[in-house]
């Protein structure tokens, strides 16, 4: 199936629609408003631009969000809210799916990682690139 532009730049605007409010209870009847189209016509030119659901993008995007929250050490239940999970359950049970670790684990994870990486900064940085610079010492 060919795109037209103008058909493509409006699922594009629906993309960014859920970008800009992914965290909030968005269903597709909203998001297929913004492209003027039907839900059913929206749902599967969407899946063809993007090569997934409008609901496997918005979990992604929550996802994504959840992982640098919890980087950042702040509480599961909080981040659960803030992406917009309506329960802890569901969340964590999704989370554990997709990423592989609970939420907490890798809340620990991460947050731990990131104050290793602070005190030695160069563990971050990939050994062929230290050694190519000599950046030793």
């Amino acid at each position: 199936m060919q795109l037209t532009t103008d058909i493509y730049q409006r699922i594009a605007a629906a993309k960014v629609f859920i970008d800009d409010n992914y965290q909030h209870d968005i269903d597709l009847k909203q998001i297929a408003k913004q492209a003027f189209l039907s839900r059913f016509h929206f749902h599967r030119l969407f899946r063809l631009v993007y090569k997934k659901t409008p609901l496997q993008y918005i979990t992604q995007k929550r996802l994504g969000k959840a992982k640098d929250l919890l980087s950042e050490n702040k509480p599961v239940t909080e981040v659960c809210i803030e992406v917009g999970f309506e329960s802890i359950g569901s969340f964590s049970v999704l989370f554990k799916k997709e990423i592989g670790f609970a939420p907490q684990y890798y809340r620990n994870m991460a947050y731990k990682k990131k104050m290793e990486l602070l005190v030695q900064p160069k563990k971050a940085i990939p050994h062929c690139f230290i050694e190519q610079y000599k950046l030793e010492g």
